[in-house]
């Protein structure tokens, strides 16, 4: 792993960047993964995709509560017309609220929930040779409130309106 990326991943799971997330997203007690479950650094291939999912809620090893995912995109000189944009959707489903192109540096905060839908569903056009690559940071908080019926370790996949699987 090359030492810009290790340091960066130590960074996002620094006291530092949890006091910053704490004071912009509101949730206090978060704590970094550092097992980096589901996270790490993420590589989509040409003709790639990631269906609009929600994520897992609760982590398999610790039981903490996901409350935040931060996405670190690192494609430099990203064609648009490749497509892999984040596509973050309205709860119900009914419509893409957001669309985000993976352009290096570009920063995703967003809070995890059952109905957090996101991914990029269409197949990346980018050429031999280029791949869409990330890095994604999960936080996660001790909730004694939290019901254990709602106790979710996969994810759940959704179909655009008018998609199939």
């Amino acid at each position: 792993m090359p030492p810009v990326i290790r340091e960066a991943m130590w960074q996002f799971n620094s006291s530092l960047f949890l006091f910053f997330l704490t004071h912009l997203t509101g949730f206090r007690g978060l704590t970094g993964d550092p097992w980096l479950y589901g996270g790490g650094i993420h590589q989509i291939l040409p003709g790639g995709l990631l269906k609009i999912h929600a994520d897992f809620n609760v982590h398999e090893f610790t039981g903490l509560l996901r409350r935040i995912n931060v996405l670190v995109y690192l494609n430099k000189d990203w064609d648009p017309a490749w497509g892999g944009d984040l596509e973050l959707w309205a709860p119900d489903m009914s419509r893409c609220a957001r669309r985000v192109t993976p352009n290096a540096g570009t920063c995703v905060i967003f809070n995890t929930s059952a109905t957090s839908y996101h991914g990029h569903p269409d197949p990346l056009g980018c050429p031999d040779g280029r791949t869409r690559k990330s890095l994604a940071f999960y936080y996660y908080t001790i909730d004694p409130d939290h019901d254990p019926r709602a106790k979710r370790t996969n994810t759940v996949w959704k179909k655009r309106p008018g998609e199939s699987f």
